[in-house]
C-alpha cells in the first residue's frame, strides 16, 4: 500500500471540503479526473465477510431475484478464489489494491462502488437504499479519513449510490437514477455541486430493473465505451456519440449478467469477466487487452467488477 499522502484536511469541517457555489480545489496527490486514465490505485471491499443477502436484497436488485429463481447457491471458497484472481488482474496491470476496513455488519461492502465515488476534489459519501446496507458508509468514511483522502461532501437528500455517477470525460458526467436505488432528488443535489464546479451533467433516468447506469454504460478508453443499445435511451447514446465516444455494443443477455459492467485500467487494458464472451471478443478486436476472471459468486449476487471497485488515483498522463 502506498504511504499516506500529505493532503491537509479542513480541520473545521473535515467531512466537507466542497466550497458552496463552486471553486473547490482539485486534489494533487490522489488524482482522478476520468474513468479511463492508467489506474494506479483502486479501493476494493473485503471478501472474508461477504455473503449473499438473498431475500433481504431481492427487493433492490432484479439480478438477485433472477439468481433466486434459478436456485443458485453461494460458495464462500469459490468467492475467495475469484476475488483473489480479480486482485491478481489489477496487480498485473500495475494497479495498487487497497481494501476497505472489515465490518462484520456489512457483508455486501465488497461492492465498493455503491457506498462512495471519487471525484477530482475528493470522495462523495453516498446513501444506500437497502436498510441492510446503509452502514457501508462507515468503513468507506474510515478509509478515506485514515488515508488523507478529502471528503468532497456527503449525499443528504435521499438515496444515491456510486454506480450512478459515471464520469465520461474530465468535467463531464452521466448521472443515473431510478427513484429506487438512486433517487432523482439526490441526483439533483449532487449534480448541482458539479454544475457549480463548471461540469456538464447529463441525467439518465432509468427503470429500476436496470439498477444503475453503470450496468449499461462503461467507459473503456478515452474515446470508447461499452454500451447496451437495447437498454440505453437513444438520447444518451446520441449524446455519447456527440462526445466523439465510439460505441462498442454489449448484448442484452450479457448486460443482464453484468457483462457490460467493466473497468478501464488504462493503457488499452480492461478488466471484464469470463462470462462476457461476446463483449470480450469485441474489445480484443479493437486492440484492447482484456482480463477476464470468473466472477460468478459476485455477479450472481447483483454486482460486477465495476460495482466492486472504487478508483482512487489515475495517472493524468
Amino acid at each position: 500500500m502506498n504511504a499516506p499522502v500529505n493532503y491537509q484536511a479542513d480541520t473545521h469541517n473535515p467531512l466537507r471540503c466542497r466550497k458552496p457555489g463552486g471553486g473547490t480545489e482539485e486534489m494533487t496527490d490522489w488524482y482522478l479526473k476520468s474513468e479511463t486514465g492508467p489506474l494506479l490505485d483502486v479501493l476494493l471491499g473485503p471478501v472474508d465477510t461477504f455473503r449473499w443477502l438473498g431475500l433481504e436484497n431481492a427487493e433492490y436488485s432484479s439480478l438477485v431475484r433472477d439468481s433466486l429463481r434459478r436456485g443458485r447457491v453461494y460458495d464462500a471458497d469459490l468467492a475467495r478464489r475469484q476475488h483473489a484472481e480479480m486482485i491478481q488482474a489489477y496487480e498485473s496491470a500495475g494497479t495498487t489494491v487497497h481494501l476497505l476496513p472489515v465490518d462484520e455488519g456489512t457483508p455486501m461492502q465488497v461492492y465498493a462502488r455503491d457506498s462512495s465515488f471519487m471525484t477530482p476534489y475528493g470522495a462523495v459519501i453516498c446513501q444506500l437504499a437497502n436498510p441492510r446496507r446503509r452502514g457501508e458508509y462507515a468503513p468507506a468514511l474510515r478509509f478515506y479519513l485514515e488515508n488523507n483522502v478529502p471528503i468532497y461532501d456527503m449525499v443528504s437528500m435521499g438515496n444515491f449510490e456510486g454506480g450512478d455517477f459515471n464520469i465520461i470525460k474530465p468535467g463531464v458526467a452521466l448521472v443515473g437514477y431510478t427513484d429506487h436505488r438512486s433517487e432523482g432528488i439526490a441526483a439533483q443535489q449532487l449534480a448541482q455541486w458539479f454544475i457549480d464546479e463548471g461540469w456538464e451533467i447529463k441525467f439518465a433516468p432509468i427503470d429500476p430493473f436496470y439498477v444503475h447506469i453503470d450496468l449499461m454504460v462503461c467507459m473503456l478508453t478515452e474515446h470508447c465505451a461499452a454500451v447496451c443499445l437495447e437498454t440505453t435511451d437513444p438520447d444518451i447514446v446520441n449524446w455519447l456519440k456527440q462526445m466523439n465516444i465510439e460505441i462498442i455494443p454489449a448484448t442484452f443477455e450479457e448486460t443482464m449478467a453484468l457483462g457490460c459492467n467493466v473497468v478501464a485500467l488504462g493503457n488499452d487494458k480492461v478488466l471484464s469477466t469470463l462470462a462476457a464472451t461476446d463483449l470480450n471478443q469485441k474489445m480484443r478486436a479493437i486492440g484492447l487487452e482484456v482480463y477476464d476472471p470468473d466472477m460468478t459468486m459476485f455477479t450472481w449476487a447483483g454486482g460486477g467488477v465495476h460495482c466492486m471497485c472504487q478508483p482512487l488515483r489515475r495517472d493524468p498522463a
